[in-house]
C-alpha cells in the first residue's frame, strides 16, 4: 500500500462528542504511527444544521486535544461540482439512472415490500427507463441484481452483504445535491484516502460505498470498523451518562494527554500498560490490537487516569492548563518560575486542575479570615506566642529549604516546649486560613520569607481583638 492516508469526517452540528474524539484519535495516530498523512473534512451538506458555530467548536475541540491535520479543513459545501461530476460518470456508465418517482410512490413500494415479509425498498420502477434528468428526478444507483458485496473489516474480518438486500439507493436528490454514501466515497477517492477508521454504526452503509468505489473503478480502501463507546447500562453513551462534548471536560479541569489516553484504551489495548504519554501511542498504535468489543466509559476511571497524567506531567507543561482556572478566581498569575514552584507542591494531590486552582489560590491571596473550628483549636495564646517568635527568629534566616528551616523550627520548640504539630498547625491556618495545605516547608519556600512574616504577623494582630474577629 501506499502511504497511509487517514481522515476524520466531522458533520457541524454540534460539539465534538466523545465518541467523534475517539474516532479522530484513532485515524491520528494510525496516520501517524505509519508516518502518513491525516485530513480533516467537514461534512457540512446538511444546510440546515450545519452552523459555523459547530465548526469553530470542532477546531477548538481537535486544538485542545492536540489532534493537528495534515491536509484541510475540506468544506463538503463547496465540492458540489466535484460530487454532479462523478454522478454523470456513473450514469454514462450505466451504473445510475434518474428516477421520478413521487414520495407516495415510494411509500407504496415499501408498505408492499413490508407485506411481503421483506425490508422495504426501491423496486426499480425507473431501472431501465433511461430518464433525462429534470427537476423532479432524484439519481440512483444500479446495484447489482444478483451476487454479493464483501467487506474485508480489518477489525471484524470479512462480511457479507447479499446484493439483493440492496435497493436502488439515491446519490443524488432532486435539488442536485449529494447524498451522503457518494459524497463520502468521492472525497475519499479524490482525497486519497485509503485507510477508513470508523464507529460499526457506520457498517450499514459500507457495502454501498463499495458498490460505488467499484463502479468508478477506484481502489477500495481499508475499513476498519470499531466498537461504539458505551455508557455504564451498555446503553449507546449519552448525556445521562456525563458530559459528552471534548471541551466539557477541558473545563472540568482534565488534561487532553489525559483525555486521549482514555479514549484510546476504549476500543484499543498494549498488554496491561494503562498509562500512555501522546508519543507513547504513536509508537505502539496499530489496528492489530483494535478490539471487537465495545469501549464502555467510565468518569471514575477517567479521573483517575487525570490524576496520573496530572502527576506526571512536567510543572512548565501544567502552567498554561492551570492558567485558565486561576483567572477564574481572579488571580492574574503568570506562566513563570513562581508559579511552576507552586505546581510542584500541588501536583501529586490534585485529581482535576480545578483542585489545583483552589489548592493553589492561597498562594497569590493571602487568608482574609481562619477556619474557625480550627481557629478555636489552634489558635491560642500559647500559639500565638510560638508564632511570635517564629516570625522574628525568620527574619533573620537567609535561605528558606527545608534543610535551613528544621534548625529554626527546632529552636522554636525548645523555647515554647511545644511540640511541632503545635507549631504547625497554627503555623497553616495564619498562612493558609485553613488546617489543610501542602507539605509546610515546600510550602514555606514557595512562599518566602517576607510573605510568610506578613501573614503571620497579621494573623496575631487578628486573634489579639485588632480586628475584632476571629473568622
Amino acid at each position: 500500500m501506499d502511504s497511509i492516508v487517514t481522515r476524520f469526517p466531522p458533520s457541524p452540528t454540534g460539539y465534538l462528542h466523545i465518541g467523534g474524539a475517539r474516532t479522530a484519535l484513532f485515524n491520528w495516530l494510525y496516520a501517524r504511527h505509519n508516518q502518513g498523512k491525516f485530513i480533516l473534512r467537514i461534512e457540512d451538506t446538511d444546510a440546515v444544521r450545519s452552523t459555523r458555530e459547530s465548526v469553530d467548536a470542532i477546531f477548538e475541540a481537535l486544538d485542545w486535544l492536540g489532534i493537528d491535520y495534515d491536509e484541510g479543513p475540506y468544506y463538503q459545501s463547496q465540492r458540489y461540482d466535484i460530487y454532479r461530476d462523478y454522478v454523470d460518470r456513473l450514469i454514462a456508465s450505466a451504473n445510475a439512472y434518474c428516477c421520478t418517482c413521487s414520495a407516495e410512490r415510494i411509500e407504496e413500494m415499501r408498505n408492499a415490500a413490508k407485506a411481503r415479509g421483506e425490508n422495504p425498498r426501491y423496486d426499480g420502477s425507473c431501472r431501465e427507463k433511461g430518464l433525462p434528468p429534470s427537476p423532479d428526478a432524484v439519481v440512483r444507483f444500479k446495484t447489482p441484481a444478483a451476487g454479493n458485496t464483501i467487506l474485508e473489516d480489518a477489525v471484524r474480518g470479512n462480511i457479507v452483504f447479499s446484493n439483493a438486500e440492496i435497493d436502488d439507493f439515491i446519490i443524488l436528490r432532486s435539488d442536485r445535491s449529494p447524498m451522503y454514501n457518494l459524497a463520502v466515497v468521492v472525497d475519499d477517492i479524490t482525497m486519497g484516502v485509503n485507510t477508513i477508521i470508523r464507529g460499526d454504526d457506520h457498517i450499514s452503509n459500507t457495502p454501498r460505498q463499495i458498490l460505488i468505489y467499484k463502479a468508478v473503478g477506484a481502489p477500495v480502501p481499508v475499513f476498519a470498523h470499531v466498537p461504539m463507546v458505551l455508557g455504564g447500562d451498555r446503553a449507546r453513551l449519552s448525556k445521562r451518562h456525563g458530559a459528552m462534548s471534548v471541551t466539557a471536560y477541558r473545563d472540568m479541569g482534565y488534561l487532553p494527554d489525559a483525555l486521549l489516553n482514555y479514549l484510546v484504551r476504549l476500543g484499543w489495548s498494549h498488554g496491561d500498560q494503562e498509562f500512555f504519554t501522546k508519543a507513547e501511542l504513536v509508537e505502539k498504535f496499530t489496528l492489530k490490537h483494535v478490539g471487537k468489543s465495545a469501549g464502555v466509559f467510565n468518569p471514575e476511571k477517567l479521573l483517575a487516569l487525570n490524576a496520573q497524567h496530572i502527576q506526571h506531567a512536567s510543572e512548565e507543561t501544567l502552567a498554561p492548563h492551570l492558567l485558565p482556572f486561576l483567572a477564574e478566581k481572579g488571580i492574574d498569575a503568570q506562566a513563570d518560575t513562581y508559579l511552576h514552584r507552586v505546581i510542584a507542591t500541588l501536583k501529586q494531590r490534585s485529581k482535576t486542575l480545578i483542585e489545583m486552582a483552589e489548592g493553589a489560590e492561597f498562594y497569590y491571596i493571602a487568608p482574609q479570615s481562619y477556619d474557625e473550628k480550627g481557629a478555636k483549636k489552634f489558635l491560642k495564646p500559647e500559639s500565638m506566642d510560638a508564632l511570635a517568635k517564629l516570625a522574628e527568629a525568620l527574619k533573620g534566616q537567609v535561605l528558606f529549604d527545608e534543610k535551613s528551616l528544621e534548625p529554626v523550627f527546632q529552636q522554636i520548640m525548645d523555647e515554647t516546649g511545644l511540640g511541632c504539630g503545635k507549631i504547625a498547625q497554627p503555623l497553616l491556618l495564619a498562612l493558609v486560613g485553613k488546617t489543610v495545605s501542602p507539605g509546610i516547608f515546600e510550602m514555606l519556600e514557595v512562599l518566602g520569607k517576607d510573605e510568610i512574616i506578613s501573614r503571620i504577623e497579621r494573623c496575631i494582630a487578628v486573634m489579639s481583638g485588632q480586628s475584632g474577629s476571629s473568622a
